[in-house]
């Protein structure tokens, strides 16, 4: 039932009119804004997310573990058992963000676990805030942030983990 709702909401949503960049025309001024994005909107959108891995907005389904980054979606291997064998390698990424994300949402599966104080750490040694949820909180989160024109960053980690192939 959650599904649907989640579902018809995102619907409803699209029927918006507001545009993330200003319509122009050669012989006429700007005619609409949208005041609460940047010039660009964000291209990587979550549509859902099932056993088979997150579906982005275009259909795109990614089955493993994934970091949206300043538009750009990476695959990322990460250890098949949570936070066991974390290290500040498998966050590496965010070192060379150049800006780098105010926030980093965390989907962490089917349930939120916390990360262990050194990956909160060196998060936060870089100037990023670390939310931590469950896959759909964060997908959702990261949606509603990327539309508003945050710099936030995803990573998120699937429902059922699927190795990729390199």
């Amino acid at each position: 039932m959650s599904t649907f709702i989640i579902h018809r909401f995102r619907s409803s949503l699209s029927r918006r009119v507001l545009h993330t960049t200003a319509i122009r025309h050669v012989d006429r001024p700007t005619v609409f804004t949208n005041m609460l994005a940047g010039d660009i909107p964000p291209p990587v959108q979550v549509n859902s997310i099932t056993s088979a891995g997150i579906q982005l907005a275009d259909g795109l389904i990614l089955p493993s573990a994934c970091i949206f980054l300043d538009g750009k979606v990476f695959l990322w291997n990460v250890p098949s058992r949570l936070w066991e064998g974390w290290d500040r390698e498998h966050l590496s990424v965010f070192e060379t963000a150049v800006p780098k994300p105010e926030i980093l949402v965390f989907g962490t599966g089917r349930r939120m676990e916390l990360p262990p104080p050194s990956i909160r750490g060196y998060l936060k040694e870089m100037g990023i805030q670390l939310d931590i949820m469950d896959t759909r909180n964060a997908c959702s989160t990261y949606n509603l942030l990327a539309e508003e024109g945050r710099r936030v960053a995803a990573a998120l980690l699937p429902y059922t983990p699927h190795p990729w192939r390199s």
